[in-house]
């Protein structure tokens, strides 16, 4: 079982405590966010773990090695040289897994109740790439059909929608005005991404063309009309981004619970 572990970022919005460390070695609860996450993921069964990293890159190699790996295969995606971003960052870490199973994608700095190993097995079992998605408050939604596939991408405070499919692109004209004021239970079609997929390594070849630093949601928005790429929506998702200082506490009685 693979994973990749995205701790490239400069978290910007966790300074000061970032203009020491990277985001990854922010500590809760006295371990560092790396730590947390890695011990999750040897706990649900995955054998092999790559990091991408480029902010104060060699504190987190440092540190993973010190505490010998964690017992688990665990090999680093350096970008020092030039941040990549998610899709970027996804395609360059992807030469380090040998086989040809799915990889559990993971922000570094989320922590949730996800049923990581039941999302995994769904990949397994249909070979689509699968995002978990929740009814957040935010800003930027992703887009999908009843049956769950990814159609689109949308601002609802500016109007803007991407879509490679001209009926959802349509929906520009009118989603200024109606969607900020659209409650999420009446439109579910509408979700905000967690942080957290499962990447099929059948996409991989569609990558082939984008190169340097890119978005994995904008690699995903230019090719959903001819592969699918699914959401999967747990009602019961309990999910916290510790992404600002003042959710570092938050963080901690999270844990604690």
């Amino acid at each position: 079982m693979n994973a990749l572990i995205f701790a490239a970022g400069l978290g910007t919005r966790l300074k000061p405590l970032t203009d020491t460390m990277p985001k990854a070695m922010v500590p809760i609860c006295g371990k560092p966010l790396v730590q947390i996450l890695i011990e999750k993921l040897k706990g649900i069964g995955v054998t092999k773990i790559v990091i991408n990293v480029h902010h104060f890159a060699q504190q987190i190699i440092d540190f993973v090695e010190a505490n010998n790996r964690f017992g688990i295969d665990i090999r680093f995606s350096d970008e020092t040289d030039q941040l990549l971003e998610t899709g970027g960052g996804l395609k360059k870490a992807a030469r380090l897994f040998s086989n040809d199973e799915p990889v559990l994608v993971h922000n570094v700095d989320i922590l949730s109740n996800a049923d990581l190993l039941s999302l995994y097995d769904e990949v397994l079992a249909t070979g689509t790439t699968t995002l978990l998605v929740s009814q957040r408050q935010t800003q930027r939604y992703l887009l999908f059909d009843d049956t769950n596939r990814l159609v689109g991408w949308t601002n609802i405070a500016t109007g803007e929608v991407r879509s490679p499919f001209p009926e959802i692109k349509a929906l520009e004209k009118q989603s200024h005005d109606l969607w900020p004021n659209l409650p999420l239970t009446f439109c579910p079609s509408l979700f905000a991404y967690s942080g957290i997929q499962v990447f099929h390594p059948s996409l991989l070849p569609f990558m082939e063309s984008w190169h340097g630093k890119f978005s994995i949601i904008d690699f995903y928005l230019s090719i959903c009309d001819s592969v699918p790429i699914r959401c999967h929506f747990d009602p019961h998702l309990n999910l916290l981004d510790v992404g600002k200082l003042d959710t570092i506490a938050k963080a901690e009685e999270f844990l604690s619970a």
